[in-house]
Order: structure tokens, then sequence, then C-alpha cells
């Protein structure tokens, strides 16, 4: 098995001149790089993959090389140990994967049209040009790029252009940064600009198949975010410019190449007039991570992808400190608790689970580590942690020395802890330690043993596990100032309850605020107290409490026949906060129902029980002047209503459709989805089928296609799901970076889901070859065992991925997955009556 080889111990890059010469018509380009730097050893080597290397110079004399495409290595010898210079020609191909330098293709006014991107995040430089492609060398960069140029086409690169010459691009010069940070893009390119207040042009650009104002909303959460960031960072933002550019084929959501930021289209280009709140929301936040790794990330890197969370945690959580400051009334912070908070709880309660500073043992282990439950969402919840501990002060006094101290170098976690410690006059790395260092999280039990009130933990999981002596550093938050502020035992005895509950006038509750990574489980007399209380608690705390007793029902700590009475309680509740959670939970109960069975039917009454009221107050049309929680309750209910199959709701978004059948686009985009999935499975048919997958194919709007997708992938007909099928391997249809959503909502749909797993199974090897690279490939595995919840299922599953247990990068998420599956298998098998019976008697 390849190991790594860490180049930059043996020779040290100080300066690269890149020329490229890249012909879109035959997917070919040449290359030539000049490499300055410090040799260490006379023994030395470069990253290269996929290069046709045709001549290696050192000092202008011709030498000869070796190359070890098992380790995307040139191997080189130099006389000279110090100052050398190395000059490498080549020639190479285009990838049509989404890494490297890469063609992303789109159709306007009926022509087909492609612009050049580059994606060099993980290790994807070494295709483009020879380097020591590792985060710790870094560099400064001369680029300049020449290309078969049509009129009116537009280069854009790190850093501004400085000269033309016989056709050939070249750029200013760079700061000192990592390669996997060196970006350029060409094409027919639209773009809207500004300034912020010091004096940096940002812009948008996109292709002209959008709207220009199409770009107006990027354009604006773009200056304003950087904006914010230097002055909550006290760090100039570097770079003379920031474009922000929206590329139709991408894999990933976004990437924060320096000064040349790159996304998907749904994450940057919106119609301002039609666009639901939690796509504004969405788009928003993405614009802010990349931007925030302007800072941290790219002005400061990490050393070694083990400390990737150093970059994404903290940009994860930065996303949500700017938007909240630029847009105080969408109260983004609840945002967090619905999506971040709920998916790292859920993945990291899994045995086996990578901790959040994870050793990298293997090439392939790098991407394997962007898992964004623990990565992304877990690191930026133990960030909030540390924010809470130590105040907004301190923390932008630590970020001040931090930055100032490796600006345009690299650092380590123990580098953030150590400014973050002196700042707060805190030992912040005790703390966090036993979060980044371990897997999983605690449960703390809050019980009364003979009058006492007593805490203590042990380590929360979701299914099949190994004993744990684990132990964490947990700031419990609570409402009694006599609760300890750091949990570091095992157990605590507090005092008595009685004079305490006396004396304190409310509920003991842990976690005020839901800012730490943990869960609480009541025993019966303090969640009774708790719930008696339900409506003094604010949205959050309300919303804590169904959480903490979703993840104790799946971990098999209570029931969940225990809370299906206690979910009328919540059922009325404006808060999206509340209804969010709340209808994740009634999501939940479907496993325990068999399609078309009396149990479902019983099911599908439980949520019109619950949702009726809140479809009659809110309805189909959002108000103006609404309050946010009511746009953003509304989808739950609407959804919970059609799963119901409420005729009036039915009825009503079949009128939707009607109303606005010449033009579907126009329907409101909060509800769009909702009314095309009832037309297609309630009054659909072929033509209207066809109809639909034709304007998938033209529509360039990214949030319209996904509506479009929703809706087709719902549909019961198995002739029309054949056609489906046929259609995931056609990339003029379904994009490749869209296809796991395509996958995902026919695997979702029980009239489908045989047909497409058994795609998925024949097909594997093509899903390899056509995007395996990608950071985002083991997610592919996620979503099925999202889905999969019957003994035969999870047979099926063990019996095609285990033999694949030994494929570097996938082996984690076969063997977490496997558990998943198992733990809900399970769990179904004992609860299922019980589940059942507590429906039964709640619609009574």
């Amino acid at each position: 098995m390849t190991q790594f080889t860490r180049l930059y111990n043996n020779f040290q890059p100080e300066h690269y001149d890149i020329y490229l010469d890249i012909n879109r018509e035959t997917k070919q380009f040449n290359g030539r790089t000049k490499i300055s730097g410090n040799a260490l050893v006379n023994n030395i080597a470069l990253h290269q993959k996929n290069l046709q290397i045709q001549s290696v110079h050192i000092n202008e004399k011709e030498i000869p090389f070796v190359i070890d495409d098992n380790a995307d290595l040139i191997k080189i010898s130099t006389e000279t140990i110090g100052q050398i210079d190395i000059t490498v020609t080549y020639k190479a191909t285009l990838t049509d994967t989404m890494m490297g330098i890469y063609p992303s293709y789109y159709e306007l006014d009926g022509v087909k049209k492609q612009i050049i991107g580059t994606q060099f995040e993980t290790s994807f430089a070494r295709q483009a040009f020879p380097s020591v492609d590792e985060p710790e060398a870094k560099a400064t960069f001369d680029l300049s790029i020449k290309f078969d140029e049509q009129p009116n086409e537009t280069i854009l690169a790190n850093m501004p252009e400085i000269r033309t010459e016989n056709g050939v691009h070249y750029f200013d010069t760079t700061v000192r940064m990592s390669t996997y940070l060196v970006a350029f893009a060409f094409g027919e390119l639209q773009s809207k600009q500004t300034v912020t207040n010091t004096g940096v042009k940002v812009g948008v650009f996109s292709t002209k198949a959008h709207a220009p104002k199409e770009l107006d909303f990027a354009l604006d959460i773009a200056k304003r975010s950087i904006e914010f960031f230097e002055d909550f960072y006290q760090t100039p933002y570097p770079l003379p410019h920031s474009w922000q550019l929206a590329l139709p084929d991408f894999s990933a959501g976004a990437m924060e190449n320096w000064g040349l930021v790159t996304y998907r289209e749904a994450y940057v280009l919106l119609d301002p007039e039609n666009s639901a709140l939690n796509t504004k929301q969405i788009v928003a936040t993405v614009i802010a991570h990349e931007l925030a790794h302007q800072w941290f990330g790219d002005l400061v890197t990490m050393k070694w992808w083990d400390d990737l969370w150093l970059n994404e945690s903290f940009a994860n959580m930065m996303e949500y400190v700017a938007i909240d400051a630029i847009e105080p009334d969408w109260h983004i912070w609840e945002s967090f608790q619905t999506s971040d908070v709920v998916s790292a709880l859920k993945r990291d309660s899994t045995d086996g689970v990578q901790s959040v500073h994870t050793q990298v043992e293997h090439p392939a282990d790098i991407d394997a580590l962007f898992d964004p439950a623990i990565v992304y969402a877990k690191g930026a919840r133990l960030l909030v942690m540390v924010r809470s501990l130590i105040g907004d002060k301190a923390l932008r006094e630590g970020l001040k020395r931090y930055f100032a101290r490796h600006r345009y170098a690299n650092a380590a976690g123990a580098d953030l802890w150590e400014a973050l410690g002196e700042a707060s006059g805190q030992n912040i790395k005790a703390v966090m330690d036993s979060w980044l260092e371990q897997p999983g999280y605690p449960v703390v039990s809050a019980k009364v043993i003979d009058g006492q009130l007593t805490i203590s933990q042990e380590q929360f999981f979701i299914g099949e596990y190994e004993e744990s002596d684990r132990q964490w550093q947990i700031p419990l938050n609570s409402n009694y100032d006599v609760a300890p502020q750091i949990l570091s035992s095992k157990r605590v005895v507090i005092g008595d309850y009685a004079q305490l509950r006396e004396s304190v006038g409310t509920p003991f509750r842990l976690n005020d605020g839901n800012d730490s990574h943990f869960v609480v489980k009541y025993d019966a007399q303090l969640l009774k107290d708790i719930l008696e209380h339900l409506d003094e608690l604010d949205n959050i705390s309300q919303r804590q409490i169904l959480q903490d007793l979703h993840l104790l029902a799946d971990g098999r700590q209570i029931t969940y026949a225990d809370i299906v009475p206690l979910l009328v309680n919540f059922a009325h509740k404006d808060a999206m906060l509340v209804n969010a959670v709340l209808y994740s939970i009634l999501s939940d109960l479907k496993k325990f129902v068999t399609p078309n069975s009396a149990e479902e039917k019983a099911l599908k009454e439980f949520y019109d029980v619950l949702s009726r009221k809140q479809v009659k107050r809110l309805g189909w049309a959002g108000q103006s002047g609404e309050s946010y929680d009511n746009q953003l309750t509304r989808p739950y209910v609407l959804n919970a209503s059609l799963y119901a199959e409420n005729p009036d709701t039915i009825a009503t978004a079949h009128e939707l459709f009607e109303k606005n059948s010449d033009n579907l686009q126009n329907l409101s985009a909060d509800i769009r989805h909702f009314v095309l999935a009832n037309e297609l499975k309630h009054f659909g048919n072929t033509s209207l089928f066809e109809q639909l997958l034709t304007t998938y194919r033209k529509s360039s709007d990214a949030n319209y296609k996904a509506d479009l997708r929703s809706a087709l992938t719902s549909t019961p007909k198995p002739d029309l799901i054949v056609k489906l099928i046929d259609q995931l391997k056609d990339a003029d249809t379904i994009k490749p970076q869209d296809l796991r959503g395509w996958v995902y909502g026919l695997l979702v749909n029980d009239k489908s889901q045989q047909l497409v797993w058994d795609w998925v199974r024949e097909q594997w090897q093509w899903l390899e070859d056509t995007i395996g690279g990608d950071m985002e490939f083991t997610m592919y595995i996620t979503v099925i065992a999202i889905v999969f919840h019957t003994p035969e299922r999870l047979a099926e599953f063990k019996a095609f991925f285990e033999p694949k247990l030994n494929t570097p990068g996938l082996t984690r998420e076969i063997t977490m997955d496997i558990k998943v599956i198992s733990s809900r298998v399970g769990l179904i098998a004992a609860e299922k009556d019980g589940v059942n019976k507590a429906i039964s008697e709640a619609i009574k």
C-alpha cells in the first residue's frame, strides 16, 4: 500500500513560473514550469499526475528523471545542494472529472458551450503542473496562460492580469500560498463588480446562460462579508480582488481559491425575485464560508491534512458569525441548530467515526477526511463552544495574534489554542483536546438519587459499539449556578434537589443554548418538570428537548413510543426551530410502517392531526411582511400534509399547478417542488413527465432544476421510473455533479428503490471511473445507508460493499454504514409494535 512521502522535507519551493498553452478543441495542453527553491538533499522529487514529462532541467542543464506513477512522482537528482531552479516541460490532457484543469459544459440559445476551470484541492494541482503539492510547501506563483481564445472571452486568476503579449495572458505575482489554492478560468463570461470600503474589488462571474440579476445577491453578500471579516479579524484582506465564479460543472459546493473562489451555480446564483428564504440563507452562508477561508485557510494554512479542521471547522463557524452580523433579522444561528448540530450529533454517535483531528495514513484518506458532519459541522460546534467559553473580545484578540504570527505560513491546532489561550487567560487546549483527539461525544445523565441531584457522563452511541471509557471536559451551561462550569469527572453530586428547585424556581436544565456537543438524559422526575413548564422555555430550549429525546430513542435509551404522545405538545408552535425537529421525528416514524398498510394509514392520519391547523394558519402563499419563522415553517407543514394525503391540500396544489401551467418556473420557489411533485403523483401522465424532463434539460436555474428533480424522482409510474433510470448516465441530461441527488430521490421513492439500487450495483465501476476521485464520492454509500432499513436491504448492502472494505478511502464509510443500517433494523424489530400502538392511541 502506497504511503505518503513528504516531499517538502527534501525540497522547498519558493517561486513557480508556470506557462500553460491550452487547446479546448483537442482537450490538450502544453506546460512549462520553472520552480526556484531550496534542495536539502541530492535525491528529490516533485508531484505529477498524468503529465507526459518531456524534459527536466536543473539550473538549465538537462537531467535524467524517473516517473513513479503509483506515488505521483518525478524523481530526480541534483548535484547542487541549496538554491536551484528546476524546469519541467510536459504535455497533458484536460480532465472530465471536475478535478485538475477541466471543461465545464453549458448550453446557451441551443448551442453547447464550455468554460475552463480548475479544482486543485486536495491534491490535483499536480495534474496541471509539477510541484510540491503539499499545504506546507507555500510559494509565490507567476502564471501565464495562452488558449484558443475567441472574441468576448474573459480569463480570470488569483491575481489581476498585468499584460497580454502574443496571445499570452500574464498575471501578477501571487503572495505566498499553497498549490491547492492556485486557480484560473476562462470562457465567455458576464460579471457584476463593486468595491469594498477598503478598496478591494469584488466581482461575481457566470456564464451568459443566466439572467444578469442572478448575480446581484451574491455580489452584495460577498462585499459585506469581506468588510465584516476585515473588521472582525482585525486583519486586512491581503489581495487586490475577490472574484466569485459560478461554474456549470463543479463537484463540491464551493472552493476557497485565494482571490478566485469557485462555486457550484446553485450556491452563488439566484433569482432575487423568486427564491425561497432558506435558499438565500444557504447561498449567503456558502459565500461567507469561502470568504472566511481567505484568512483562515489561505492566509494561514494547516501544515498537513490531519489539521483540515483548522480550515473547515473555523470557516463553518464564521459563516454564521458573518451572516448573523450582516443579516441579523434572519436569526441564522437557528439554521446552525437545524443543520450542522443535527448532522454532527447523528454522525458522531456511530462507533468507528473519525475524530475531528485525524491522522492520514494513505493518499486516498485525504479525501476521506472531508466528512461534512465531523470536520465541518462537529468542528464548527466545538468552536462555537470555545466562543461561548471565552467571548468575542478574546476570540477576536486571539485570532489577531494567530494571523500576525502565521500569516503567509502554516499552523497546527496547538497554535490556535495558544493564541486563544493567551487572549482569554484560559487553558483552551486542555479543554479542547478531549473533543478533537477522540471520536464521539457524551450523554450527560441528570438524576435525582436519594434526594441528591446527580450528573454523570458516558459516551453516547447509536447502534453496536465497543465499550468506551472516554471522558470529556464538558461545558455544562446549566441554568443552576451550583452546577460546575466544566464537568471533567465521570460523576458529580450537585446537592439536595428539593432545596435547589425551590431556591432557583425553575426546572433544572443542562446545555442551555444548546452550544455544547452532548445530549442530556433527564430522569422521569426532571423531564416531567421541564415539560410542565415547556411554554416558559425559549425556542432553542424547546427544540433541544425534542432533539435529545429523538437521539436517545435512536440510541435505544428510551423508546420512540415514549416520544409519540409528546409530539402534540409541540405541534402548535410557530418557531421553525421547533417544527424542524418535530417533523424530523415524524419522518423517522415512517420506517416503522409498511407501505400501503393499515399502520401507514394511521401514521398519515397522525401527520394530518399535527399539521392541519398549521396548514390552515399559513396557507400556500406567503404574506407581505410575514415572519421568517412562518416562511421557513411552511414547507415542513405542507410536506406533512401532502404525505397525509389531505384532500384539501392536494386539491390546492393542483389548482396552483393549473393556474401556473404556462410558466411553472414562476410558482413561488418555496412551494414549487411540492406543487410539481403533487401533480406528477396524483394527476400526472407521460406528457407531463416528458415536459418536466425536457424543462430540466434546458433550464440553467439550479434551484428550479432541483425542484424538477424532486418532482420527477417522486413519480409512482413504473414505465416513467425506467425512463429516469435510463437517463442517469446521460451527462447532457444529468450532470455528474447532480447525479447523487437523483440517486437519493429515487431511493426514497418506494416505487423506484429496487430499480435504482440495482442500477447502482451494476454501474458501480462506471461511478468509480467517472467521479471516483471526488472527495464526496463516499456520499454515494452514505445516501444508500440513510434510506435502507429492512433486513433484506441490510443483507444486500453487506453483500455488495463488504468486498470493497479494503478499497482505500471507502473502508471507514462502509464499516460505519453497515452499523447504521444494522442499528435501524434492530430498532424497528424491537419497537415497531409499540410505536404503531402509540400512533393509534394518539389519533383517537
